[in-house]
């Protein structure tokens, strides 16, 4: 902390070093919360992972990221980041942790990135701070360790801010151009979710070029085009493809990648109108909410020597997550109830929260004495850039009505610089000023360490009442010990200084730790002692094996794969480890590698011997309602398998018609089918029972004594032949 007020003179001594060796730990801290035991979940999150499998067999399959060999259905995202994870599986072979493997980069480049945007204009110390918060923000590491897309977009977008401000210190066009084309390769990763940035790229354009107003309009107009040109360039490709060359556009309704961008990946995400497009919308989010519920199930099993404190995790899950009636008290995916404090909310706070009151006194002390019609400083004008960034940000998740808690990593860079650079601000007005400004500092520790002690209070039977009253108590003490030493100048105010930033950030830590410590979930990735159960829905209590939902399934996508532990399946709640129901999947694993991947990977081999053994040449080697039926054996074998339905089941892609003739040319011949994804696709489902031989289970279930339900419980094998 003492070399704080010398700032300016550390930071010429620092760029003279070709490394900054309080950065090494730094980076080596986000390496190992990033990369440590990715090699441990052997599938990730098996919907996009099967994807990968496909995208490996061909072109066609890469360009359209088709979820299945086949080419009959994409997955529901754009393919950018989906073409990384199958060159780097293309590189190392086809494993779990080298679809992992981009994400985690992405996640220590992020906290690289972030560095060097704040030390030029901010100092040395407030990179580093930055840096340390950005690598330390639980959100980060818990969807850097999966193949979920949210660690490389907000890579990206921390590239394309490093170029906009490039473009800003060297005023030359071609920066700009660059930075927002940049944007427009993050749209083809996530869709509108890219553009939660464009308000700071606007307003710090704008008020910090030194051009004149032409130009800076002109040179915005220009960007702007070439953005929504890259945005759109794959989509119009797709989209002026003929329907019979390509997979369906998987997730849309009318076989479009704009209506997908726009309905279900954009406004929807905003509204939580799930009826806006048809019932798909609202069966997807159902079919993903219940799925962390089936993967709490998995991980609360995943180790011996935890099943108590798992048993607690589950009981804790469920209680927050069922409120009376069957509602959720805590909102859809335990994202809270929309609001002005809905960050403060439990479910949220913990992943993203923690350095949030401390931020907003930095914003107070970085933008004090400013006028609005300046002039601005280096520092105001970057303030202003992530505060452009933040507030738009976390206003939406204030309102929206359907998101994850991992899409919370979008606002960690904008919280990190400004705890990076307030720090140094509020500790530069702490030792130098005697008005209001020299309380910001004692009064963000105060009311960081406050709300860190709400945020762990729900946990306390899961992480002990010492470390929440150590937080409280430490917090307190430094805070009013500051108070009182005020501008004396001396070592011991400077080390209460640094042990502030350490109290502050060592909870923190202990979350971000969480997916290694207790396992991670790959299809709703977050942080926390219950971070396995990747906090998405309230658990399965039903006990009819005919009740329709995904009781006792992994659906696509979930894993817990972050835990190398043995994983002895468990069947749904209500039956027990000897149910002799029919299955398609067999859970047994003896390896120390999870092969979960969201689902029940470990495949049915007697299934998949009887599907082999009678292909009789058929391009499919059979059709299943939804991906969570599919994927398992994609991953398994690479051969093309059918999710009618695509992900949840209920995409409109198939007809009675259109299936008659796949049948007739031979191209499928046995349907596996449950009791999920009817929606969109229940006169074909039913056209198959009426028109099929059910092939006796005796045949192809598996009778081991751990054996897995199928999907929703009864699932049956069907074979039709048509002439």
């Amino acid at each position: 902390m003492k070399h704080m007020n010398s700032e300016v003179k550390e930071e010429r001594t620092s760029n003279k070093k070709r490394i900054d060796l309080f950065l090494v730990p730094i980076v080596l801290i986000a390496a190992f919360l990033n990369l440590f035991k990715i090699w441990t979940d052997e599938y990730a999150n098996a919907y996009y992972t099967a994807a990968v499998k496909s995208m490996l067999q061909s072109f066609h399959n890469f360009f359209y990221a088709s979820f299945d060999p086949g080419g009959y259905v994409t997955i529901d995202k754009p393919p950018v980041v989906f073409w990384i994870q199958t060159i780097s599986a293309k590189i190392f072979g086809f494993h779990g942790w080298s679809v992992i493997l981009p994400q985690a980069l992405a996640g220590i480049g992020s906290v690289l990135l972030l560095y060097v945007l704040i030390k030029r204009t901010f100092g040395v110390w407030a990179g580093r701070f930055a840096a340390l918060a950005m690598a330390l923000t639980p959100i980060v590491p818990a969807v850097s360790r999966t193949n979920n897309i949210d660690s490389m977009l907000v890579f990206t977008l921390l590239l394309a801010t490093w170029m906009l401000f490039r473009a800003v210190r060297t005023v030359k066009f071609g920066w700009v151009l660059a930075a927002f084309a940049m944007i427009g390769v993050a749209f083809n990763m996530k869709m509108l979710q890219a553009y939660m940035v464009l308000p700071a790229f606007y307003v710090f354009y704008v008020v910090a070029t030194k051009i004149t107003w032409k130009k800076k309009i002109a040179f915005l107009t220009t960007a702007t085009a070439l953005m929504l040109a890259v945005s759109v360039s794959w989509a119009v490709v797709v989209d002026s493809t003929s329907a019979d060359k390509r997979p369906y556009m998987g997730s849309s309704q009318t076989n479009s990648v704009l209506e997908l961008a726009f309905g279900y990946n954009g406004i929807n995400r905003l509204t939580g109108n799930t009826s806006v497009t048809g019932s798909s919308h609202k069966q997807s989010a159902q079919t993903e909410q219940q799925t962390a519920s089936s993967e709490t199930k998995q991980n609360s099993n995943s180790s011996a020597d935890s099943s108590q404190s798992s048993n607690q995790r589950k009981s804790s899950f469920s209680q927050k997550m069922q409120a009376p009636g069957g509602g959720n008290q805590n909102g859809m995916f335990n994202t809270g109830n929309p609001g002005p404090f809905r960050l403060f909310q439990k479910g949220l706070s913990d992943q993203i929260s923690w350095l949030l009151p401390f931020v907003i006194f930095s914003i107070v002390g970085l933008f004090a004495g400013v006028k609005f019609k300046g002039p601005y400083t280096a520092k105001q004008k970057e303030s202003l850039f992530w505060l452009a960034w933040l507030l738009p940000v976390a206003v939406f998740f204030s309102i929206a009505g359907f998101f994850h808690q991992y899409y919370l990593i979008m606002l960690a860079p904008p919280i990190a610089a400004f705890a990076g650079a307030g720090a140094v601000a509020l500790w530069s007005m702490y030792k130098q000023h005697n008005d209001w400004k020299s309380w910001l500092l004692p009064g963000g520790i105060l009311t960081t360490a406050a709300l860190q002690v709400y945020i762990m209070s729900p946990y306390v039977s899961s992480i002990g009442v010492a470390p929440i009253a150590g937080v409280g108590a430490l917090g307190v003490i430094l805070a009013l010990v500051l108070a009182i030493r005020k501008q004396r100048k001396n070592s011991l105010t400077n080390y209460l200084g640094a042990a502030a930033m350490v109290v502050l950030l060592a909870m923190p830590a202990y979350w971000a730790m969480t997916p290694i410590i207790y396992g991670g979930n790959s299809m709703l990735p977050s942080a926390g002692p219950d971070s396995s159960s990747g906090m998405g829905g309230p658990p399965s209590t039903a006990t009819n094996s005919k009740q329709s939902g995904f009781n006792g399934m992994q659906p696509p996508g979930s894993s817990s794969g972050n835990s190398s532990s043995n994983n002895q399946m468990q069947p749904p709640s209500g039956s027990s480890n000897n149910s002799q129901m029919p299955n398609s999947f067999s859970s047994k694993s003896s390896s120390s590698k999870r092969k979960s991947g969201g689902m029940n990977a470990e495949v049915n081999q007697k299934l998949l011997n009887y599907l082999t053994k009678n292909n009789t040449g058929e391009k499919y080697l059979f059709a299943t309602t939804d991906s969570t039926s599919a994927a398992p054996y994609i991953i398994k074998t690479g051969k093309p398998v059918m999710a009618m339905g695509g992900f949840s089941g209920s995409d409109p892609i198939l007809t009675v018609s259109k299936l008659k003739a796949m049948i007739k040319k031979g191209e499928v011949k046995y349907f596996y089918l449950s009791g999920m994804g009817k929606g969109g696709q229940s006169d074909v489902i039913t056209w198959i029972k009426e028109n099929s031989k059910e092939i006796p289970s005796s045949k192809w279930q598996s009778t081991s004594s751990s054996a897995q339900q199928g999907p929703s419980g009864n699932g049956t094998l069907y074979e039709i032949t048509l002439k």
